[in-house]
């Protein structure tokens, strides 16, 4: 039997133990998940701001976000994520001596541009052309983004505001150019669904956490049909 055959027969089985109401729930949210449009947070220092990015790109639909990690650990801050972690895809940069420089080839690597946050950049995020993946990233809540962030950044871009206050809090902003992103590639005719293959791992891996037990259940489902 082929891994492909057990992948498929697995997700079945684990989804006799699902009812149908969670499982059409999986399929709709599949179905709204992009890896198109990516966040990355740089150094975030407070836990409840980063866990607001976390539950903000989870119900917009982002799966993946890239946590760099030069000077600050990110921790949970599970009231405020209210379980958004589960469903996400959380990529760590903390092995390297720079961090920043590490996750940027790997986003570049993947075809990503990258957006820089800068209060003082000339163009808006409303006007970001979107007929690349695009990776946006956020600077921690005292010192923004690092010199290296902002100079090797594709683009600077900036969030119009129109008050006498000169910055958002960090999930605001993120939650802003995130919604701008996503309502522009929705409006258009970008292929930014993911694909079969990337369905079949998130439907597993998310079965996985539904079930209780799972990993119990997996293995004797398994050694009863080899």
């Amino acid at each position: 039997m082929s891994a492909s055959a057990d992948f498929d027969l697995i997700i079945n089985h684990l989804g006799s133990f699902i009812t149908d109401h969670k499982k059409n729930l999986v399929e709709e949210v599949l179905s709204h998940r992009t890896r198109y449009i990516t966040l990355v947070l740089e150094d975030i220092y407070q836990s409840q701001n980063a866990s607001a990015v976390f539950r903000t790109a989870e119900c917009f639909g982002v799966q993946d976000i890239h946590l760099i990690e030069n000077l600050n650990k990110y921790s949970l801050s599970r009231g405020v994520l209210k379980g958004a972690n589960k469903w996400l895809n959380l990529i760590h940069h903390n092995s390297s001596d720079d961090n920043t420089a590490s996750c940027f080839q790997q986003l570049k690597d993947g075809g990503y541009k990258i957006l820089a946050t800068a209060p003082n950049a000339v163009q808006s995020i409303s006007d970001v052309d979107v007929s690349e993946k695009v990776a946006l990233i956020l600077g921690n809540e005292l010192n923004g983004l690092s010199d290296y962030a902002k100079k090797h950044a594709d683009i600077q871009v900036k969030i119009p505001m129109y008050g006498f206050t000169e910055s958002l809090n960090l999930s605001v902003s993120a939650a802003i150019g995130v919604s701008e992103l996503i309502t522009k590639l929705r409006r258009s005719k970008i292929k930014w669904q993911l694909s079969l293959t990337e369905r079949k791992e998130l439907k597993l891996l998310w079965y996985r956490k539904l079930v209780r037990n799972s990993a119990i259940i997996e293995k004797s489902y398994l050694n009863s049909i080899k």
